[in-house]
């Protein structure tokens, strides 16, 4: 049966309750640390040497939307009425926000430590320990907009200028392609050194805390962002039916830096053996209460 994707702001109390009830009863179950583990593993960049999957490749989007719908079949076992919503940060773009509310996310993080102490997923409720990539505490971290270093969330014209790439990726296929939407929208610098972070990128800094980095899985609005990054691709996909929907067709040769690197058109996605051309297209699947 195909489900539909919400936008969060639109969430009743009740499907609030529902989501975050069954993001816990995996936590109790040991199943949520689970995908924490797996983005540890699969978050290779560009100097690691090694193959890339899910960050700095092309193969961003798809692994994404694999995993989000792992994580998705995973709650519609506890609850079959669950889907994951999406958080549009070109609008909700403020810690009030209705995904920061005490019955949803709960919000920022306290000054001292930046422990979240509001919320279902707050350390006082007993119900959300961090035991991957731990880092000053076994609490759940914010730390809003990084008042220390200063950054806002994407703007509408900010995600505008990745939506308008009309070619899916380029060479180098790393976080330094020039051109391609898959970095425009994934967001590093195109310039090592240069300190500016776009779209998905800048959101994770933005949230701050344990959304820095490989275990950034351990904010349970990790679900929520990446539903959006789901989304912006399915839009851009709409917007460009004639383009390749998934770029390099063929394997870097041998002697280029990124052979074996990446994964080509061809390819299946470690670690669920899934080819990418299945997870080109969602519709079968799911679909998204889409108001851009």
């Amino acid at each position: 049966m195909i489900h539909t994707r919400q936008n969060q702001s639109t969430l009743t109390k009740a499907q609030k309750r529902r989501f975050t009830n069954a993001v816990l009863a995996l936590k109790k179950k040991g199943q949520y640390d689970e995908f924490v583990r797996m983005h540890i593993d699969f978050y290779v960049g560009d100097g690691d040497g090694a193959l890339r999957v899910a960050h700095m490749t092309p193969s961003f989007f798809p692994w994404h939307r694999k995993f989000l719908l792992e994580f998705e079949r995973a709650l519609q076992k506890v609850d079959s009425g669950v889907t994951v919503p999406y958080w549009d940060w070109t609008v909700d773009r403020t810690p009030a926000a209705s995904l920061w509310s005490e019955d949803f996310l709960g919000g920022n993080g306290r000054r001292s430590d930046h422990q979240v102490t509001t919320g279902p997923f707050a350390r006082r409720q007993g119900h959300w320990t961090i035991t991957e990539a731990v880092t000053d505490g076994d609490f759940l971290m914010r730390d809003f907009g990084r008042p220390q270093a200063p950054v806002d969330l994407p703007s509408k014209d900010e995600l505008a200028w990745a939506m308008k790439e009309p070619t899916y990726d380029a060479e180098p296929w790393n976080s330094l392609a020039p051109h391609g939407f898959r970095n425009r929208f994934e967001g590093w610098p195109t310039r090592r050194g240069d300190g500016t972070w776009f779209n998905h990128n800048r959101v994770h800094r933005w949230v701050s805390g344990h959304m820095l980095g490989a275990g950034s899985v351990n904010d349970p609005v990790f679900w929520l962002h990446h539903a959006f990054v789901d989304l912006c691709w399915s839009r851009w996909r709409q917007r460009y039916p004639k383009a390749a929907p998934y770029l390099p067709v063929q394997k870097p040769a041998l002697g280029d830096a990124q052979h074996d690197r990446v994964l080509v058109a061809g390819d299946t996605m470690p670690p669920w053996n899934t080819p990418i051309r299945d997870m080109l297209d969602h519709t079968s699947l799911y679909r998204y209460e889409d108001r851009p």
